[in-house]
């Protein structure tokens, strides 16, 4: 009896036990149910409705690019995209294969296309191709019974309405690289394109704009069934530039049949850059619509450098161009206008003899004579008195051997020497001889011809820092405010040493003995003041000169010299500057002064006359550096 009365006991204590184990199962239960669907409800709401939701960033429309009239230099146009979707293609290499004999397809898109397809999910589509010609939208229209799983979409792309004229100042753009990405989750979206030379690139963030967002409903798979909501992007920023178009083109057509150059304008009161153009040039489409390997060989491997912004990037002796500086330098080192020197043709130190350009020589030359005639000698004689270091100094305050600071990336600084540069970068002391090279522009002396421009405007323009730029508001990062007008700092230089500078720049054009004579405008209020360059690329030995230096048409292309011009008007009131180098070009009086005096003359016209009767802006805001309101 006792056995079975321990049993039960046992039996009903285990019974409880149990059922107690099971009641605070069943209560935690019921709390962790009430804790999820009613403390915790909104929560997981969201979570759930965040697996039902989706949102997609938007791209935004890239900011336009006008010119100072408002002539668009880049803007947006329909695109018209072939895409596939494998889910629906099932064979995607027989459906591409199909494709190709609709449209042309290279191997390589081919081959993009089926990497892309092992990426993505089936039913995401794939750009196969796009910029499609309406022709060949339609001929897949006509063969889609035979393309299951190709369609046509519309998007947006770059274009460049005046393409290789405007390449070198606005740029292009392209496909983001890995070494582009940074925290803004737009360049993460496929196809998404960002700038990559020229404005495009510099201002960049400001064109680029800011993304929308869509809001989907989509399946367990991750398919969109239907878009709920719609958030457009804001636009990229427009910006406007103070080039003008017109004189950019004629530019262009008065250079086309020179193999390299380089020409530069500028406003000299207030540094607004009305044209910068350098040949050869390419076209910004072509990057645009994707560019392939042949046509990239091409340009990289072309001898005329086609991708090199030539009037910010390319260094060149400056040749007699470089004498205004030489001749400041001198002035304010004490030296008289007056000062006169004998040029028999050449100059003589030590055992080495320095030539002039002028086989015979020139005679007695003062300052005003040496720049209207350009004779060498008296830059040595000067240039051997003052030294290197004080040419330095006048030519870096006039902007040179440092960046302008011009609204371009890829800005080359030129290089001014000294001693001690020499002696740093050479571990050598600097030669007599050196400084009497450096005299006439030669040597280690290079300058890019936007700087050459800027030295001139400081000249003609009372001796104010004035700096380049292109566009005519303020820019910093994706914020765009009007350019405020401010006074130029000055430059320290006696007013008098710019006037006999410049009457040397006159008389270089306007006088019967001036080196640029031929090349003078024949309209009283439009004249044009400047100075002629030829640099060599080649030195000339004794027996050349003996027996009589080779004319530059008699060498071949790479040997010849450099032709080059700097110039302004109107010669009463200075208002434009202008810098024209030829590449090989041959005599700076016969090659580059013309090109300047076409330009010059065309400058004159669209600024003086034509603005003369343009209606009064009806534009608000604070006045920009270039006397407008914006």
């Amino acid at each position: 009896m006792k056995p079975e009365r321990t049993r039960s006991k046992v039996f009903t204590r285990r019974a409880a036990l149990l059922t107690g184990a099971k009641m605070a199962l069943l209560g935690g239960l019921t709390a962790r149910m009430y804790y999820l669907q009613v403390v915790e409800s909104e929560r997981y709401k969201m979570l759930a409705e965040e697996n039902r939701i989706n949102f997609r960033l938007l791209a935004p429309p890239r900011g336009f690019i006008v010119d100072r009239n408002g002539d668009y230099l880049a803007i947006n146009i329909q695109n018209y995209q072939v895409t596939l979707v494998r889910e629906q293609a099932k064979d995607v290499e027989e459906v591409l294969a199909r494709l190709a004999q609709v449209i042309d397809l290279e191997e390589h898109e081919i081959a993009k296309v089926l990497r892309e397809t092992q990426r993505r999910r089936s039913f995401v589509p794939i750009t196969v191709r796009d910029n499609l010609t309406w022709e060949e939208v339609s001929r897949i229209g006509v063969n889609a019974p035979d393309l299951p799983g190709i369609s046509i979409d519309v998007g947006q792309s770059r274009h460049y309405p005046y393409g290789p004229d405007m390449a070198h100042v606005v740029g292009y753009v392209s496909s983001v690289s890995q070494e582009d990405l940074s925290d803004d989750p737009l360049l993460e979206l496929p196809g998404f394109r960002i700038g990559k030379n020229g404005i495009e690139k510099r201002y960049d963030l400001a064109l680029r704009g800011q993304g929308g967002t869509s809001q989907v409903e989509v399946n367990a798979l991750g398919r969109v069934i239907k878009e709920i909501d719609r958030q457009e992007g804001q636009p990229g920023r427009e910006l406007k530039l103070t080039l003008d178009m017109r004189l950019q083109q004629m530019i262009a057509e008065r250079i086309k049949d020179e193999k390299s150059a380089a020409v530069v304008v500028m406003d000299a009161k207030t540094g607004a850059v009305r044209a910068l153009t350098s040949i050869p040039a390419y076209d910004p489409n072509t990057f645009s619509e994707g560019l392939s390997s042949k046509q990239w060989n091409e340009l990289v491997n072309n001898p005329y450098a086609p991708l090199t912004n030539k009037a910010i990037a390319g260094q060149y002796a400056p040749g007699s161009t470089f004498k205004m500086a030489v001749a400041l330098a001198a002035l304010e080192n004490g030296i008289s206008p007056d000062h006169s020197v004998f040029c028999p043709g050449h100059m003589r130190l030590g055992d080495r003899r320095f030539h002039c350009w002028k086989r015979y020589g020139h005679g007695h030359m003062d300052l005003v004579d040496a720049l209207r005639e350009s004779c060498d000698v008296w830059f040595y004689d000067v240039s051997r008195r003052i030294g290197v270091d004080e040419i330095a100094k006048a030519a870096n305050k006039l902007g040179l051997g440092a960046p302008t600071g011009i609204d371009l990336l890829g800005e080359r600084s030129g290089l001014i020497p000294t001693k001690q540069w020499k002696r740093d970068k050479r571990g050598q002391p600097w030669h007599a001889g050196e400084t009497l090279v450096v005299g006439i522009g030669q040597g280690y002396v290079l300058t890019t011809p936007l700087q050459l421009a800027v030295m001139t405007a400081r000249i003609v323009n009372g001796g104010k820092a004035v700096s380049p730029f292109l566009s005519v508001d303020h820019i910093e990062g994706r914020d765009v405010f009007g350019r405020a007008e401010k006074e130029m700092a000055s430059l320290d230089i006696d007013p008098e040493h710019l006037r006999i500078i410049m009457q040397g720049m006159d008389e270089v054009v306007n006088s019967p003995r001036g080196t640029a004579r031929r090349s003078s405008i024949d309209i009283p209020d439009r004249a044009m003041g400047g100075k002629t360059g030829t640099a060599q690329v080649r030195r000339i030995s004794k027996a050349e000169r003996d027996s009589g230096v080779r004319k530059s048409e008699d060498l071949e292309w790479r040997l010849r010299d450099h032709a080059l011009f700097v110039g302004y008007a109107p010669v009463h009131d200075p208002r434009f500057v202008v810098s024209v180098i030829v590449e090989h070009g041959g005599g700076g009086s016969s090659v580059a002064a013309p090109i300047a005096r076409d330009v010059l003359t065309e400058t004159q016209r669209l600024f003086f006359d034509e603005d003369a009767n343009a209606p009064p802006s009806t534009e608000t805001g604070a006045t920009d550096a270039e006397g407008r309101t914006g």
